[in-house]
Protein backbone atom coordinates (compact mmCIF):
# COMPACT_ATOMS: atom_id res chain seq x y z
CA UNK A 1 0.00 0.00 0.00
CA UNK A 2 2.69 2.48 0.76
CA UNK A 3 5.06 3.16 -1.74
CA UNK A 4 8.75 4.91 -1.19
CA UNK A 5 11.10 6.14 -4.25
CA UNK A 6 13.91 8.69 -4.20
CA UNK A 7 17.42 8.60 -5.57
CA UNK A 8 18.46 11.49 -3.19
CA UNK A 9 19.19 11.21 0.64
CA UNK A 10 17.17 14.79 0.86
CA UNK A 11 14.24 14.34 -0.80
CA UNK A 12 13.98 11.07 0.92
CA UNK A 13 13.70 13.09 4.23
CA UNK A 14 11.35 15.06 3.22
CA UNK A 15 8.57 12.53 1.19
CA UNK A 16 8.74 10.67 4.80
CA UNK A 17 7.57 13.53 6.59
CA UNK A 18 5.20 14.63 3.97
CA UNK A 19 3.93 10.94 3.94
CA UNK A 20 3.78 10.87 7.79
CA UNK A 21 1.73 14.18 8.05
CA UNK A 22 -1.15 13.07 5.89
CA UNK A 23 -0.94 9.35 7.24
CA UNK A 24 -1.21 10.75 10.63
CA UNK A 25 -4.25 13.09 9.81
CA UNK A 26 -6.01 9.86 8.62
CA UNK A 27 -5.10 8.75 11.76
CA UNK A 28 -6.46 11.00 13.83
CA UNK A 29 -9.67 11.62 11.71
CA UNK A 30 -10.09 7.30 12.37
CA UNK A 31 -9.39 8.16 16.11
CA UNK A 32 -12.15 10.86 16.39
CA UNK A 33 -14.66 8.47 15.53
CA UNK A 34 -13.90 5.26 16.07
CA UNK A 35 -15.60 2.93 13.64
CA UNK A 36 -15.80 -1.01 13.74
CA UNK A 37 -13.87 -2.60 11.21
CA UNK A 38 -13.44 -6.11 10.23
CA UNK A 39 -10.41 -8.29 9.62
CA UNK A 40 -11.47 -11.32 8.70
CA UNK A 41 -7.76 -12.62 7.88
CA UNK A 42 -7.04 -12.81 11.89
CA UNK A 43 -5.00 -15.70 12.61
CA UNK A 44 -2.49 -14.56 9.46
CA UNK A 45 0.38 -12.90 11.63
CA UNK A 46 0.57 -9.76 9.83
CA UNK A 47 -2.86 -9.03 10.34
CA UNK A 48 -2.72 -10.10 13.72
CA UNK A 49 0.18 -7.85 14.51
CA UNK A 50 -1.59 -4.89 13.01
CA UNK A 51 -4.44 -5.50 15.05
CA UNK A 52 -3.00 -5.24 18.04
CA UNK A 53 -1.23 -1.90 16.74
CA UNK A 54 -4.77 -0.82 16.28
CA UNK A 55 -6.50 -1.91 19.51
CA UNK A 56 -3.05 -0.09 21.38
CA UNK A 57 -2.97 3.39 19.43
CA UNK A 58 -7.24 2.90 19.75
CA UNK A 59 -7.92 3.51 16.10
CA UNK A 60 -10.80 1.36 15.45
CA UNK A 61 -13.00 -1.52 17.49
CA UNK A 62 -11.71 -4.55 15.25
CA UNK A 63 -13.96 -7.74 14.76
CA UNK A 64 -11.34 -10.51 14.53
CA UNK A 65 -12.61 -13.61 12.63
CA UNK A 66 -11.15 -16.98 13.67
CA UNK A 67 -11.07 -19.45 16.14
CA UNK A 68 -10.79 -17.50 19.94
CA UNK A 69 -8.23 -20.16 21.12
CA UNK A 70 -6.08 -19.95 18.18
CA UNK A 71 -6.01 -15.78 17.84
CA UNK A 72 -5.34 -15.61 21.52
CA UNK A 73 -2.99 -18.91 20.78
CA UNK A 74 -0.65 -16.89 18.82
CA UNK A 75 -1.32 -13.22 20.20
CA UNK A 76 0.74 -15.14 23.35
CA UNK A 77 3.14 -16.40 20.98
CA UNK A 78 3.78 -12.81 18.97
CA UNK A 79 3.86 -11.59 22.56
CA UNK A 80 0.67 -9.01 21.57
CA UNK A 81 -1.08 -7.72 24.87
CA UNK A 82 -3.74 -5.62 22.97
CA UNK A 83 -6.29 -8.85 21.60
CA UNK A 84 -8.19 -8.90 24.61
CA UNK A 85 -10.09 -5.62 23.28
CA UNK A 86 -11.53 -7.54 20.30
CA UNK A 87 -14.75 -8.99 19.51
CA UNK A 88 -13.75 -12.15 18.27
CA UNK A 89 -16.47 -14.50 15.84
CA UNK A 90 -15.50 -17.74 15.11
CA UNK A 91 -17.15 -19.09 11.54
CA UNK A 92 -17.83 -22.59 13.05
CA UNK A 93 -19.13 -21.39 15.91
CA UNK A 94 -21.38 -18.76 15.75
CA UNK A 95 -24.63 -18.32 16.93
CA UNK A 96 -25.36 -15.75 14.14
CA UNK A 97 -24.53 -18.65 11.51
CA UNK A 98 -28.38 -19.56 10.54
CA UNK A 99 -29.97 -15.58 10.36
CA UNK A 100 -26.64 -15.04 8.27
CA UNK A 101 -27.60 -17.91 5.91
CA UNK A 102 -30.98 -17.19 5.97
CA UNK A 103 -30.36 -13.44 4.67
CA UNK A 104 -27.54 -14.90 2.26
CA UNK A 105 -29.80 -16.97 0.43
CA UNK A 106 -33.15 -14.27 0.56
CA UNK A 107 -30.43 -11.37 -1.03
CA UNK A 108 -29.24 -14.10 -3.69
CA UNK A 109 -32.39 -16.26 -4.46
CA UNK A 110 -32.54 -14.68 -7.62
CA UNK A 111 -29.53 -15.63 -8.64
CA UNK A 112 -30.48 -19.50 -7.47
CA UNK A 113 -28.56 -19.52 -3.99
CA UNK A 114 -29.94 -22.43 -1.94
CA UNK A 115 -30.07 -22.15 1.99
CA UNK A 116 -27.37 -25.33 1.91
CA UNK A 117 -24.84 -22.84 -0.30
CA UNK A 118 -25.72 -20.13 2.15
CA UNK A 119 -24.77 -22.05 5.31
CA UNK A 120 -22.01 -22.80 3.78
CA UNK A 121 -21.02 -19.28 2.51
CA UNK A 122 -21.46 -17.55 6.11
CA UNK A 123 -18.55 -19.92 7.36
CA UNK A 124 -16.31 -18.32 5.10
CA UNK A 125 -14.38 -15.32 6.42
CA UNK A 126 -14.99 -12.80 3.57
CA UNK A 127 -18.65 -14.08 3.01
CA UNK A 128 -18.97 -13.28 7.05
CA UNK A 129 -17.33 -10.12 7.54
CA UNK A 130 -19.78 -8.83 4.73
CA UNK A 131 -22.84 -10.58 6.33
CA UNK A 132 -21.59 -8.79 9.68
CA UNK A 133 -21.58 -5.30 7.77
CA UNK A 134 -24.96 -5.80 5.95
CA UNK A 135 -26.57 -6.61 9.92
CA UNK A 136 -25.07 -3.01 10.82
CA UNK A 137 -22.52 -4.70 13.44
CA UNK A 138 -19.82 -3.38 11.50
CA UNK A 139 -18.85 -0.52 9.51
CA UNK A 140 -16.55 -1.75 6.97
CA UNK A 141 -13.31 -4.29 6.35
CA UNK A 142 -9.85 -5.12 5.10
CA UNK A 143 -8.77 -8.09 4.21
CA UNK A 144 -5.98 -9.42 0.90
CA UNK A 145 -3.48 -10.49 3.32
CA UNK A 146 -4.57 -14.07 1.85
CA UNK A 147 -7.04 -13.39 -0.33
CA UNK A 148 -7.24 -12.15 -4.14
CA UNK A 149 -8.70 -9.14 -5.47
CA UNK A 150 -11.80 -11.00 -6.63
CA UNK A 151 -12.21 -13.16 -3.81
CA UNK A 152 -12.18 -9.92 -1.26
CA UNK A 153 -14.74 -8.14 -3.95
CA UNK A 154 -16.95 -11.00 -5.00
CA UNK A 155 -18.79 -10.81 -1.69
CA UNK A 156 -18.61 -7.07 -0.97
CA UNK A 157 -20.75 -6.55 -4.04
CA UNK A 158 -22.57 -9.46 -3.75
CA UNK A 159 -23.75 -8.79 0.00
CA UNK A 160 -22.84 -5.00 0.31
CA UNK A 161 -23.32 -4.37 -3.02
CA UNK A 162 -22.59 -0.83 -4.58
CA UNK A 163 -23.47 2.26 -3.03
CA UNK A 164 -26.66 4.39 -4.71
CA UNK A 165 -26.68 5.91 -7.38
CA UNK A 166 -23.43 3.87 -8.04
CA UNK A 167 -22.62 0.96 -10.63
CA UNK A 168 -18.95 -0.06 -10.71
CA UNK A 169 -15.76 -0.15 -8.41
CA UNK A 170 -13.21 1.89 -8.84
CA UNK A 171 -9.89 2.15 -6.94
CA UNK A 172 -8.11 6.25 -5.79
CA UNK A 173 -4.99 6.15 -5.17
CA UNK A 174 -3.57 9.44 -2.83
CA UNK A 175 -0.23 10.71 -4.11
CA UNK A 176 2.20 13.12 -2.50
CA UNK A 177 4.97 14.59 -4.40
CA UNK A 178 7.43 17.39 -3.43
CA UNK A 179 6.08 19.75 -5.80
CA UNK A 180 3.90 21.53 -3.29
CA UNK A 181 2.41 23.44 -5.76
CA UNK A 182 0.45 20.84 -7.57
CA UNK A 183 -3.05 19.25 -5.42
CA UNK A 184 -3.25 20.61 -2.02
CA UNK A 185 0.23 21.07 -0.87
CA UNK A 186 1.40 18.15 -2.95
CA UNK A 187 -1.24 16.20 -2.25
CA UNK A 188 -3.49 14.57 -5.33
CA UNK A 189 -5.58 11.61 -6.10
CA UNK A 190 -6.51 10.06 -8.99
CA UNK A 191 -8.93 7.65 -10.15
CA UNK A 192 -9.35 4.63 -11.39
CA UNK A 193 -5.92 3.01 -11.04
CA UNK A 194 -7.62 -0.23 -9.66
CA UNK A 195 -10.45 -2.24 -10.81
CA UNK A 196 -12.39 -1.21 -14.11
CA UNK A 197 -10.31 -1.46 -16.95
CA UNK A 198 -12.20 0.62 -19.49
CA UNK A 199 -15.22 2.30 -17.95
CA UNK A 200 -17.93 3.87 -20.41
CA UNK A 201 -19.09 7.75 -19.96
CA UNK A 202 -21.58 6.82 -17.00
CA UNK A 203 -18.99 4.87 -14.97
CA UNK A 204 -16.34 7.40 -15.84
CA UNK A 205 -18.86 9.98 -14.27
CA UNK A 206 -19.35 7.53 -11.46
CA UNK A 207 -15.46 7.23 -10.92
CA UNK A 208 -15.48 11.13 -10.70
CA UNK A 209 -17.73 11.50 -7.84
CA UNK A 210 -16.69 8.54 -6.32
CA UNK A 211 -12.87 10.17 -6.62
CA UNK A 212 -14.09 13.04 -5.00
CA UNK A 213 -15.73 11.18 -2.31
CA UNK A 214 -12.10 9.81 -1.11
CA UNK A 215 -10.47 13.05 -1.34
CA UNK A 216 -12.51 14.57 0.94
CA UNK A 217 -12.58 11.53 3.57
CA UNK A 218 -9.36 9.88 3.44
CA UNK A 219 -6.89 12.70 1.91
CA UNK A 220 -8.79 15.36 4.17
CA UNK A 221 -9.24 17.43 1.20
CA UNK A 222 -11.74 19.96 2.23
CA UNK A 223 -12.69 21.30 -1.92
CA UNK A 224 -12.01 18.86 -4.41
CA UNK A 225 -11.48 19.66 -7.95
CA UNK A 226 -11.81 17.38 -10.11
CA UNK A 227 -9.93 17.59 -14.14
CA UNK A 228 -11.65 14.42 -16.11
CA UNK A 229 -8.40 13.91 -17.87
CA UNK A 230 -7.73 13.48 -21.67
CA UNK A 231 -4.80 14.06 -24.67
CA UNK A 232 -7.37 17.10 -25.34
CA UNK A 233 -8.36 20.69 -24.00
CA UNK A 234 -11.62 21.56 -24.51
CA UNK A 235 -12.19 20.64 -28.10
CA UNK A 236 -8.20 20.54 -29.10
CA UNK A 237 -8.50 17.43 -30.39
CA UNK A 238 -11.61 14.99 -32.40
CA UNK A 239 -11.94 11.42 -31.39
CA UNK A 240 -14.12 9.00 -29.74
CA UNK A 241 -12.29 8.50 -26.53
CA UNK A 242 -12.11 12.56 -26.11
CA UNK A 243 -16.31 12.30 -26.83
CA UNK A 244 -16.07 9.69 -23.87
CA UNK A 245 -14.74 12.10 -21.27
CA UNK A 246 -16.86 14.97 -22.43
CA UNK A 247 -20.25 12.99 -22.30
CA UNK A 248 -18.89 11.74 -18.96
CA UNK A 249 -17.86 15.64 -17.76
CA UNK A 250 -21.93 16.44 -18.62
CA UNK A 251 -23.32 13.16 -16.45
CA UNK A 252 -20.99 13.90 -13.45
CA UNK A 253 -22.33 17.12 -13.07
CA UNK A 254 -25.81 16.14 -13.09
CA UNK A 255 -24.88 13.70 -10.37
CA UNK A 256 -23.04 15.91 -8.16
CA UNK A 257 -24.00 19.67 -9.45
CA UNK A 258 -22.11 21.02 -6.46
CA UNK A 259 -18.63 19.00 -7.46
CA UNK A 260 -16.24 21.41 -9.20
CA UNK A 261 -15.40 19.40 -12.19
CA UNK A 262 -14.24 20.37 -15.59
CA UNK A 263 -12.95 18.19 -18.66
CA UNK A 264 -11.83 17.66 -20.75
CA UNK A 265 -8.57 18.76 -19.71
CA UNK A 266 -4.80 17.32 -20.83
CA UNK A 267 -2.71 17.18 -17.49
CA UNK A 268 -0.59 20.37 -17.84
CA UNK A 269 -3.57 21.96 -18.36
CA UNK A 270 -4.97 20.84 -15.33
CA UNK A 271 -2.47 21.35 -13.20
CA UNK A 272 -0.10 24.05 -14.17
CA UNK A 273 -1.90 27.50 -13.33
CA UNK A 274 -0.04 28.92 -17.17
CA UNK A 275 -0.92 25.82 -19.11
CA UNK A 276 -4.25 25.91 -17.85
CA UNK A 277 -5.02 29.66 -18.49
CA UNK A 278 -4.06 29.77 -21.89
CA UNK A 279 -5.56 26.48 -22.62
CA UNK A 280 -8.73 26.55 -20.90
CA UNK A 281 -9.24 30.07 -20.17
CA UNK A 282 -12.36 30.57 -17.83
CA UNK A 283 -11.88 27.00 -15.98
CA UNK A 284 -12.26 26.98 -12.41
CA UNK A 285 -10.50 23.75 -12.12
CA UNK A 286 -7.92 24.20 -14.76
CA UNK A 287 -4.36 24.95 -13.24
CA UNK A 288 -5.51 23.85 -9.88
CA UNK A 289 -6.82 20.40 -9.85
CA UNK A 290 -6.41 17.71 -7.04
CA UNK A 291 -8.40 15.01 -8.22
CA UNK A 292 -7.53 13.42 -11.77
CA UNK A 293 -9.69 11.51 -13.27
CA UNK A 294 -8.02 9.13 -15.92
CA UNK A 295 -9.90 7.90 -19.29
CA UNK A 296 -9.25 3.80 -18.13
CA UNK A 297 -7.26 1.91 -16.06
CA UNK A 298 -4.87 1.55 -18.18
CA UNK A 299 -3.85 5.16 -18.27
CA UNK A 300 -4.10 5.55 -14.47
CA UNK A 301 -2.11 2.70 -13.42
CA UNK A 302 0.82 3.49 -15.50
CA UNK A 303 0.39 6.86 -14.61
CA UNK A 304 0.65 6.67 -10.95
CA UNK A 305 3.42 4.16 -11.19
CA UNK A 306 5.20 6.54 -13.55
CA UNK A 307 4.77 9.21 -11.31
CA UNK A 308 6.43 7.47 -8.17
CA UNK A 309 9.00 5.68 -9.73
CA UNK A 310 10.43 9.08 -12.23
CA UNK A 311 9.06 11.45 -10.21
CA UNK A 312 9.69 10.61 -6.41
CA UNK A 313 6.28 10.50 -5.59
CA UNK A 314 4.43 8.23 -2.56
CA UNK A 315 1.41 6.37 -3.85
CA UNK A 316 -1.00 5.41 -0.57
CA UNK A 317 -4.11 2.68 -1.90
CA UNK A 318 -5.68 2.00 -3.83
CA UNK A 319 -8.54 2.54 -1.89
CA UNK A 320 -11.62 1.19 -2.96
CA UNK A 321 -14.29 3.11 -4.16
CA UNK A 322 -18.09 2.62 -4.72
CA UNK A 323 -19.20 -0.07 -2.54
CA UNK A 324 -22.26 1.02 -0.18
CA UNK A 325 -19.60 0.39 2.89
CA UNK A 326 -16.14 0.47 2.23
CA UNK A 327 -14.28 -3.17 2.16
CA UNK A 328 -10.31 -2.61 1.14
CA UNK A 329 -8.22 -5.01 -0.45
CA UNK A 330 -4.38 -5.50 0.56
CA UNK A 331 -1.44 -6.49 -1.74
CA UNK A 332 -0.53 -9.95 -0.39
CA UNK A 333 3.25 -8.80 -0.13
CA UNK A 334 1.50 -6.29 2.14
CA UNK A 335 3.42 -5.64 5.56
CA UNK A 336 1.90 -4.73 9.24
CA UNK A 337 1.96 -1.14 8.39
CA UNK A 338 0.19 -1.13 4.97
CA UNK A 339 -2.84 -2.82 7.36
CA UNK A 340 -2.76 -0.74 10.04
CA UNK A 341 -3.02 2.43 8.05
CA UNK A 342 -5.71 0.47 5.70
CA UNK A 343 -7.62 0.24 8.78
CA UNK A 344 -7.84 3.92 9.57
CA UNK A 345 -8.54 4.67 5.60
CA UNK A 346 -11.52 2.10 5.65
CA UNK A 347 -12.28 3.94 9.17
CA UNK A 348 -11.92 7.39 7.12
CA UNK A 349 -14.82 5.91 4.79
CA UNK A 350 -16.83 4.46 7.12
CA UNK A 351 -17.64 7.76 8.62
CA UNK A 352 -18.04 9.34 5.22
CA UNK A 353 -20.65 6.63 4.26
CA UNK A 354 -22.47 7.21 6.94
CA UNK A 355 -23.33 10.66 6.53
CA UNK A 356 -25.01 9.97 3.72
CA UNK A 357 -27.60 7.42 5.10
Amino acid sequence: MLLLQSRNDKHFIIIINDEMDLLNQIIARAKSNKQRIVLPEATEERTLKAADRVLADDVADLILIGNSDEIHALAGQYGLKHIGKATIVDPENNPKSEAYAQLLAELRKKKGMTIEEARKLVKNPLYLGCMIIKTEDADGQVSGALSTTGDTLRPALQIIKCAPGISCVSGGMLLITKAKEYGDDGVLVVGDVAVTPVPDAEQLAQIAVCTAQTARAVAGIKEPRVAMLSFSTKGSANHEVVDKVVEATRLAHEMAPDLKLDGELQADAALVPAVGAKKAPGSDIAGKANVLIVPNLEVGNISYKMVERLGGAIAIGPVLQGIARPVNDLSRGCCIDDIYYMVAITACQAMDAKKKD
